[in-house]
């Protein structure tokens, strides 16, 4: 066989290995490119082919638009968004721009691995110089700074939420007959992998450990052996209280306030927790058949545990986790302190998923809610700020809405468990809409010329090579286009010197 006819048969053979997909089209060039230097290697005396031009890459380096994990979301228009503009937008904005307050003041530095990361900076450096005082401009500050975006988890249509108070309750600073369940603080050999044991601000999940000595981890107490008195003893107490259900539902709060028989007020916000994962007590009493799931709320769960204290100490030693609080400087007058380290707005502040969500986003939260009594259908079509967080609070369209302080904020709160639609305001800068439209198409299909060179097929058993077949012989590949084989080892063919007469060679 002729060298030249070799080369086409070589280059054939390789071609039609490496393309046995329609993704390796790209690395046919390279491959032929590679066997063309191969042969000549071997064969200097044939004439130089062209090289094929690199192909570039199919998308340049642009920035992609917005990815939340585990979300599914649709960009709106305003008029979409229903309820939108019968919200208290001025309300909404005072609250947004007090968690500008934090933003403005972070220093440059590497941005959150989140979908929003560090975007929220220009509508707080625009909030900043807004002295707003009417509602329609702080609806308009909206519209000019952000674009709607529906959210839910994905595959689901809506969004969930719960609340949350602060509740109030009576203690005492001493213990005594009366007031004997201790309220503790974080104890100093609790130890979080990476951070310091005075940190003032430890994560609310991951693994949590107690020191023993100056080497071993060990897990932390859990709720039954530090209700046995684990930690009793240790100068750890801030204040008591009259029943354990008081403080479980201050744990599950995340906050308190605390008054004294002399008239006096301490306020505790989450500090630590021991490291195991929250178990709702609800939840059990809906599996046990104790509360109809329709029937649930927190006052239910307080008169099951008050009639029932042996099944109540049990049902809160299903809940392993414990929380740690310490005391804030805070007036009766103030609301208590969210996650972002500013005090909460009731009705405004929502606690979000912290692994997904940046502090200081809007939420348009849309539905209906038990808001004036338990079987009532209030309209809720509400502007909220992410402003805090909580261990039970997990997903992308996943809110506990903060009510405020007080009894009547606990019997509102204590009833939501509904669904509601949520709407994310996204920076104009990260807006999907506009970034998807810059983004290239994909390269076009190849001819059909090149389609017949290279057909996605594979050859039939007991069938001669590929390039043997008949375009008719070929079967087609059932389910996904198979991955490029390896490319064949061919070895060039020496073919025997033939001696040459007065010749002379010289080497140099």
């Amino acid at each position: 066989m002729a060298p030249e006819a070799r080369i086409k048969v070589f280059l054939k053979t390789s071609a039609t290995a490496l393309c046995a997909g329609a993704v390796a089209l790209s690395s046919f060039s390279l491959g032929a490119e590679a066997a063309r230097r191969h042969y000549r290697s071997h064969h200097h005396h044939l004439p130089e082919l062209p090289a094929a031009p690199p192909r570039a890459l199919p998308y340049p380096q642009l920035p992609l638009p917005l990815e939340i994990p585990g979300a599914q979301y649709l960009p709106l228009a305003w008029a979409d968004v229903k309820g939108w503009g019968d919200d208290n937008h001025l309300a909404a904005y005072k609250t947004f721009r007090a968690s500008c307050r934090p933003i403005n003041a972070q220093t440059t530095g590497a941005p959150e691995p989140k979908a929003l990361g560090a975007s929220l900076g220009e509508p707080c450096r625009v909030a900043k110089s807004l002295e707003l005082t009417d509602d329609a401009r702080a609806k308009t500050f909206f519209e000019e700074n952000f674009a709607p975006l529906r959210i839910s988890r994905l595959g689901e249509p809506d969004g969930f939420v719960t609340g949350y108070y602060e509740p109030v309750l009576e203690g005492s600073r001493t213990q005594t007959d009366v007031y004997n369940v201790p309220v503790y603080r974080r104890p100093s050999n609790l130890f979080v992998r990476g951070y310091k044991q005075d940190s003032v601000s430890l994560p609310n999940k991951g693994p949590v450990y107690r020191k023993i000595g100056r080497r071993k981890l060990v897990p932390y107490y859990d709720r039954a052996e530090i209700e046995d008195g684990k930690i009793a003893g240790r100068g750890l107490e801030i204040a008591w209280l009259k029943d354990p259900t008081d403080l479980l539902f201050a744990q599950i709060q995340g906050s308190a306030r605390i008054k004294f028989d002399d008239g006096g007020t301490v306020r505790l916000n989450y500090d630590a927790y021991n490291g195991y994962p929250y178990t709702a007590v609800g939840r059990i009493l809906i599996e046990r058949g104790i509360i109809p799931k329709e029937e649930m709320s927190m006052q239910k769960i307080r008169e099951w545990m008050a009639q029932t204290p042996d099944g109540a100490k049990e049902l809160r030693r299903q809940n392993r986790s414990y929380i740690f609080f310490r005391e804030v400087n805070l007036s009766d007058k103030e609301e208590a302190v969210g996650a972002q380290g500013i005090p909460l707005t009731a009705g405004r502040s929502i606690a979000v998923d912290k692994s997904l969500h940046v502090y200081g986003t809007p939420f348009f939260i849309e539905g209906e809610l038990p808001i004036d009594s338990e079987r009532a259908k209030t309209p809720f079509h509400r502007l909220m700020i992410a402003q805090d967080t909580g261990s039970a609070i997990i997903g992308p369209a996943r809110a506990d809405l903060y009510f405020g302080a007080g009894q009547d904020a606990g019997r509102v709160s204590g009833r939501l468990r509904h669904a509601m639609h949520f709407v994310m305001l996204v920076p104009k800068s990260l807006d999907p809409t506009t970034r998807g439209a810059r983004l290239p198409v994909p390269d076009p299909r190849p001819s059909e010329k090149i389609a017949k060179l290279f057909p996605q097929t594979e050859p039939a058993k007991d069938k001669p090579p590929a390039e043997l077949q008949s375009k008719s012989e070929t079967v087609a590949v059932a389910g996904p286009v198979p991955l490029p084989v390896p490319r064949p080892v061919i070895e060039p063919v020496q073919e025997p010197r033939r001696p040459v007469k007065n010749r002379s060679h010289r080497q140099q």
